[in-house]
């Protein structure tokens, strides 16, 4: 009887054995989660993660004097000439951690599978872009083993010198723009040119040409051969073909939001940029400017003392923390350093403002420069006009409020032809490029121009006239320092006196 009992038992376990593993991988597959992500939506993140941090207005847009703020504490930087640790990660973190990762992702994954080559093309565009704005920015970084955490598993990446980066980042755009083809698939649902290919191909060129005229002082070679490439190939046409991230209440332009919040009345223009543009009657201060008359403080920055018009507008003098700025404010004749001019809240820097990473405006006013050495066909002349113009016409897209009249386009163009010299263009792109905190950096090392005064504040961080290069991230010297070690070795120290290498001036 035992033994009938224990036969039944066992075929029955064996029947449940059976069923379970019938329907095993049924039971198991979660139906809701999904199992890939779709490589256009990864593409969008990191199109919209190139939108840059507030650690532009830390130390680029200070350096170059348009925007400063008098306190210290957490917003040292370019305001004070000093290392600020917190302030120099803004950028490595948002890039490597958001851009670079999901570009590493797709580029290994379409790499091979040519369904997707265009959008494989399009990723190194912007791959490229993005290494470009981290190495002008800290000179050596991890370029070639960057990315590769998830497909090779390596998590401490080397750092490369800047010059085979550069070299590199040429070759890598040059080669994806010629791959992009009308013929391939259509990639609609990118957020930057739904998928039009003429645009990419304009896109890339005038990242190319950008990336030759950045080596022009120290590869003169390399710079005029790229160039021509890049012009060849055709650049941007029209403010149509922009390279612009789109902001909304939900995605907040991330300098709107900083400046919006609790930092709304810690940052001022300058008086070097508001005086060169009063001094030159130039229309784009009343689109960008903004002064509460009579504040005394804070909240007394509400819309009744609001005035945009050019003649009341009064920029920050460098050099100044909480202690000095009252000499500063009693110079001026002003109530408070809340008084002093700063970009347009409401107008500039809304939370929904569009951020500009490579316009038409200024890759003319870079044609401009080309010509004039005589590197590619055309009038400098012409080149200079369109890059002034197409700025000037940009400023309505900020807010309608900001739209500057035609005629007062025309009057400025009449009134300001280009002279020839290369300061009068440095000085236009040192405008075209204000909230690009990278690239007006980046042409300030390279130029020269703007001709500043050095930042007169006591107590700096560096022993020359300015801030060269933006230091490493504490959180590399803690976890990648032996790599960190390797690129100092070769570049220099890491701190704010050494130049990056195509920084020549």
């Amino acid at each position: 009887m035992k033994t009938i009992k224990h036969i039944l038992l066992f075929l029955v376990l064996l029947g449940l054995t059976v069923a379970c593993e019938k329907d095993f991988e049924e039971i198991n597959t979660n139906e809701i989660d999904p199992t890939a992500v779709d490589p256009v939506s990864l593409f969008n993140n990191a199109i919209i993660g190139t939108s840059f941090a507030t650690g532009q207005l830390k130390y680029d847009a200070a350096i170059v004097q348009q925007i400063v703020t008098p306190n210290s504490g957490l917003l040292t930087g370019g305001n004070h000439n000093q290392d600020n640790r917190f302030a120099s990660s803004e950028v490595w973190d948002d890039y490597y951690e958001t851009v670079i990762k999901h570009t590493g992702v797709l580029i290994n994954e379409l790499e091979n599978r040519p369904e997707y080559s265009n959008l494989y093309n399009m990723t190194r565009i912007i791959q490229a872009f993005s290494f470009m704005v981290l190495t002008d920015s800290y000179g050596e970084i991890p370029y070639f083993e960057a990315g590769a955490g998830f497909s090779s598993q390596i998590l401490l990446p080397k750092y490369d010198p800047q010059s085979e980066i550069y070299i590199d980042l040429i070759q890598q755009v040059q080669d994806a723009v010629s791959k992009l083809s009308f013929d391939g698939e259509n990639v609609t649902g990118e957020v930057l040119y739904s998928g039009n290919i003429s645009q990419w191909k304009k896109l890339g060129n005038s990242l190319l040409l950008r990336l030759g005229m950045h080596v022009s002082k120290v590869d003169n070679a390399l710079a005029k051969q790229t160039v021509q490439s890049a012009y060849q190939g055709g650049v941007m046409e029209s403010n149509d073909d922009n390279y612009v991230i789109r902001h909304d209440n939900n995605f907040s332009n991330p300098i709107g939001n900083f400046l919006n919040g609790s930092e709304a009345n810690n940052f001022y223009l300058v008086d070097t940029f508001v005086n060169f543009l009063n001094d030159t009657d130039d229309p784009r201060l009343g689109s960008i400017a903004v002064r509460y008359m009579g504040a005394k403080s804070g909240t007394e920055q509400i819309p009744e003392n609001a005035s945009i018009e050019p003649v009341d507008q009064i920029g920050m003098p460098m050099g100044h923390d909480n202690s000095s700025i009252g000499e500063a404010v009693s110079a001026a004749g002003l109530e408070s350093f809340y008084g002093f001019s700063q970009v347009d809240r409401t107008r500039m820097v809304k939370v929904d403002a569009p951020m500009y990473l490579i316009t038409y405006s200024q890759t003319s006013l870079l044609l401009a420069e080309a010509a004039t050495y005589g590197w590619i066909s055309g009038d400098p002349s012409a080149y200079f006009e369109q890059g002034v113009r197409a700025h000037m016409e940009l400023m309505g897209d900020y807010d309608s409020a900001s739209a500057i009249p035609q005629a007062n386009i025309d009057s400025y163009i009449s009134n300001h032809p280009y002279d020839g010299t290369l300061e009068q263009l440095y000085m236009q792109y040192w405008v075209s490029c204000f909230l690009n905190g990278p690239e007006v950096y980046a042409n300030f090392r390279r130029t020269g121009y703007p001709d500043l005064t050095p930042n007169p504040y006591p107590g700096q961080d560096i022993s020359g006239d300015f801030i060269w290069r933006i230091t490493y991230p504490s959180s590399e010297l803690a976890v990648n320092k032996e790599h960190v070690d390797e690129a100092v070795s070769r570049m220099g120290p890491d701190d704010l006196n050494t130049k990056v290498w195509w920084d020549t001036e």
